[in-house]
């Protein structure tokens, strides 16, 4: 079995975090960390491994220094590491961004893709269906458990306060969230020979199919119309009234604002 985790480097926000004039994320500012439900979709696939002998890729679209989050996921299992970085990628929204993705993992055989369910820099969830209509492939998205029979795959689907139990036939793609399991640590060897490994880079001449016109800040139909690091609440109104009149007041208060 083969199975390639897309994986993404993002801001650590506990940092906070910085902005291009453009609008977009200064990311060579700040620090970074593998992205959450990236991390958990990579333990999925790790745990798979360790019952099938799977072989693992991870893959990563960013700037060169992302190539440290290749090595961390290298360091805790996976076998192969490929950065997809190049200058006229940047500025990507998620059309640009699956359409990149895709164009790569056109270069590689696969049984399973593996992604988040969203990246906590964006939060859009969009990224890993995309790939999944570029590739024209299943897609289960939103997997809180998931197992494989056969030549088919097996998803706990999170919906409200239930799930969905689906199964779709390899090759297919799933979207992992945090809560799928509690990814591993690495492991001093494996720290070891994720430095000596070799990690593959691709540019914008290694995508498969893929149009100039949907690549990079030029390809992408969204644009950032204002970003900021924080949103500023004002103080607020505070009144003092009874027991009786308070549960007036807040009920007055929802009604005004049409929440009830």
């Amino acid at each position: 079995m083969k199975i390639v985790v897309c994986i993404k480097q993002v801001p650590d926000t506990k940092g906070g975090v910085k902005f291009n004039p453009d609008g977009t994320l200064d990311r060579a500012s700040m620090m970074t960390i593998m992205n959450p439900d990236d991390k958990a979709g990579l333990e999925a696939a790790l745990r798979l491994k360790d019952q099938y002998g799977a072989e693992v890729t991870v893959v990563t679209m960013g700037l060169p220094k992302a190539e440290e989050v290749l090595r961390e996921a290298i360091a805790m299992g996976a076998d192969k590491g490929i950065l997809v970085t190049d200058r006229v990628l940047g500025g990507a929204d998620t059309w640009a961004t699956s359409q990149t993705i895709a164009g790569a993992l056109r270069n590689l055989e696969y049984d399973l893709i593996i992604t988040g369910r969203q990246a906590i820099d964006g939060d859009t969830a969009q990224v890993g269906p995309q790939i999944s209509e570029h590739l024209d492939i299943p897609v289960i998205s939103y997997a809180q458990n998931l197992r494989v029979e056969g030549d088919s795959v097996i998803v706990e689907r999170q919906f409200d306060d239930r799930y969905h139990v689906l199964r779709a036939k390899m090759p297919c793609l799933v979207t992992a969230l945090a809560e799928l399991n509690e990814p591993r640590y690495m492991t001093p060897g494996g720290i070891f020979d994720a430095y000596k490994a070799e990690i593959t880079v691709w540019g914008r001449a290694d995508l498969k199919d893929v149009d100039d016109s949907n690549l990079g800040l030029k390809g992408s139909p969204t644009q950032i119309a204002k970003a900021s690091d924080k949103v500023r609440k004002g103080t607020g109104e505070q009144v003092t009234l009874d027991p009786s009149e308070a549960a007036d007041y807040i009920v007055g208060k929802l009604k005004e604002k049409h929440v009830i």
